[in-house]
């Protein structure tokens, strides 16, 4: 009973292809998917990296800004740093030429109306004086005497004088590459008030002292733009080019700081319009360079970047330890489903794990035993189900006999009977000895496993000679035209167990006759026996009415009867299980009207594998769906 439930749950599972396709994409969508380890390990790397690279952004933005803010504050008091010093430079010129203009021996020398005597005494002024700008001028603004430092006296500096005395709010006197911070004081012969005026006297000192004065304490760059040339600078000469060549641009910045790139370096610039205290057109620039700062910000972006690789590193190896310990126990749990789902019933659960995962091992063993005894209580009914099947249909036909050798033993302890008639009582009892034995030969058959099958060498002819001889011999056979066609002579020798070869042969003669025996005269039932190379082919061909359409996909299975009034309904079952046994099967090749051809393979060597339950293709191929059915 336990084989027929294996059978039973075999042919369910070759009857459902869609759950066998929805297995496989299943086991091709775990092959496919991410491991969960995996994805918790990318996924934390993933937030490190993107929280360091933000977080790197974030810095280097607001240590830009701060950066930025800084310098701008520094050029700002650069610029005021300027103005003050200039504002003190120029007071002191003020003094300076004030008591020049006071000395007695000056006047004097002015007074003498030559240029030569006033040219030769103004250089012991100029040295008493200190500057590097000295000049003096007659009342009319003349230069008389003019004396620079590095610088020679030219017309340039006569014209620059000339636009000092016309304008009173002018302090700067620029003579083409110098730059002179200047004073002037008017000459009095006399007091200043009603005195007569005997000329003027400028004292100027170069801007280039100013410049270095601005850059050392902040470190800011300092530099002077006149019509389109650097006129003083803290600069280096090749970015003092870079400087002159964007000057034009330069000359339309504010205050207001920007950024400029001169060679290879960055600046931050302001600028300061000095054009209307000026003889010609003054900027100042003053510039930091972001040099310094972004190696301090290359500097923090470095440790930035380390300390988020160590981040990454050490958050990696804690996240592989924790996920190996989340993980671990749900591949655990997959795989004891897998095995369940296989058969597998006995497959350790993990028990450890987190509170999570303990939960849904401690449900799914829970769940697995109440499947198993779900199966269990199926596995009976079905056994129990198979059993009523049997002895229904096995108890009509074994009461029959039975009856029949009780009355027949009853006539037969009678005195009266003759010997002609207790011959004649004899065959009956012996008629049903023989249909019991066969009817419980056939159940054992159907029972049995394929290791009770003893192969050795026959001739299949010879065997579908026995078994045609022997239906011929049955009742049901009664005016049914048998023929045999073996086809061309060839050999048929096979090694099989030729008993039951010769009972699945019988047994398919055997319903073609009880199919064909209604119709009259003309039944007629055809063996035909075909020989390959590996398989021989027995055809068995009847015109009956066909096979009945309700029976069509249960046609193999046990106890299936259709349209008789005798018999256990596994004459096709056994003749099926004998040929997989044999390593062929039986299957329906067409069912109509007039024309119902059964055929049985067997293979003529031993097979690798003996497999009682029809294979998937097998089952497949034991019904053709367009064709009428019937057994």
């Amino acid at each position: 009973m336990a084989q027929d439930t294996n059978l039973s749950h075999d042919v369910h599972t070759d009857q459902c292809p869609e759950a066998e396709a929805l297995r496989q994409v299943t086991r091709t969508r775990e092959k496919q998917g991410l491991r969960t380890y995996v994805l918790l390990i990318v996924t934390m790397a993933l937030v490190i990296a993107l929280v360091t690279g933000t977080s790197l952004l974030l810095i280097r933005h607001q240590l830009r800004e701060q950066v930025t803010d800084d310098f701008s504050q520094d050029l700002d008091h650069s610029v005021v740093a300027f103005q003050n010093l200039q504002a003190e430079r120029l007071g002191a010129l003020e003094r300076e030429n004030a008591l020049l203009a006071k000395l007695p021996t000056l006047k004097a020398l002015m007074t003498s109306g030559d240029d030569l005597t006033i040219q030769d005494g103004a250089a012991e002024f100029w040295q008493l004086s200190g500057t590097d700008l000295f000049m003096l001028a007659d009342p009319s603004g003349r230069v008389v005497a003019a004396y620079a430092r590095n610088a020679p006296d030219d017309n340039t500096l006569r014209q620059g004088m000339k636009i000092l005395l016309a304008s009173a709010t002018k302090r700067y006197l620029i003579d083409g590459r110098s730059l002179y911070a200047c004073a002037i004081r008017p000459l009095y012969f006399g007091s200043d008030q009603a005195g007569t005026l005997l000329g003027y006297v400028l004292s100027g000192v170069s801007i280039e002292r100013t410049v270095r004065q601005i850059s050392q304490p902040t470190g800011v760059e300092a530099t002077f733009l006149s019509g389109g040339q650097i006129v003083a600078s803290t600069l280096t000469p090749d970015v003092q080019a870079s400087l002159a060549k964007q000057s034009s641009a330069l000359s339309g910045i504010s205050r207001r700081p920007a950024v400029v790139k001169l060679g290879n370096a960055q600046f931050l610039s302001a600028t300061e319009d000095l054009s209307a205290t000026a003889t010609s057109p003054l900027q100042l620039v003053v510039l930091k360079s972001f040099e310094p700062a972004e190696r301090s910000i290359s500097r923090i972006d470095r440790m930035v970047l380390v300390i988020g690789l160590l981040a990454l590193l050490s958050g990696t190896m804690l996240m592989i330890v924790i996920s190996r310990l989340v993980t671990r126990p749900l591949e655990e749990l997959s795989r004891s489903v897998r095995a369940f789902g296989s058969g597998d019933v006995k497959h350790r659960v993990p028990r450890h794990g987190t509170q999570e995962v303990r939960q849904l091992s401690t449900a799914f063993a829970s769940m697995r035993n109440e499947i198993q005894k779900a199966n269990q209580k199926v596995l009976e009914s079905e056994r129990l189900a198979t059993i009523g099947r049997m002895a229904s249909s096995v108890s009509h036909d074994l009461r029959h006999y039975l009856a029949a050798i009780f009355a027949n033993s009853e006539f037969l302890a009678s005195d009266r009977l003759s010997a002609k008639e207790r011959t004649e009582i004899f065959g009956d009892i012996r008629t049903a000895v023989n249909g019991t034995t066969d009817m419980i030969e056939s159940l054992l058959i159907f029972s049995r496993t394929g290791t009770s099958v003893r192969r050795q060498p026959e001739l299949m002819a010879t065997l579908v000679e026995r078994a045609t001889a022997l239906v011929r011999a049955h009742p049901d056979a009664d005016g049914v035209t048998l023929t045999t066609n073996y086809g061309e002579p060839t050999e048929t020798a096979v090694v099989v167990d030729g008993k039951q070869i010769e009972r699945a042969i019988s047994n398919l003669l055997l319903n073609a006759c009880q199919s064909v025996r209604n119709i009259g005269a003309s039944a007629k039932v055809v063996i035909a026996l075909e020989t390959q190379e590996h398989q021989i082919i027995v055809n068995v061909i009847d015109n009956g009415p066909g096979v009945p359409e309700k029976i069509r996909k249960s046609l193999f299975d046990p106890f299936v009867s259709e349209g008789k009034h005798k018999g256990t309904g596994l004459g096709l079952t056994l003749a099926h299980c004998i040929a997989i046994e044999h390593g062929g099967n039986v299957v329906l090749l067409s069912s109509r009207p007039g024309e119902t051809i059964f055929q049985m393979k067997v293979t003529r060597e031993v097979p690798m594998q003996n497999t009682l339950p029809a294979s998937e293709d097998n089952r497949h191929d034991q019904v053709i769906p367009d064709e009428n059915v019937r057994t």
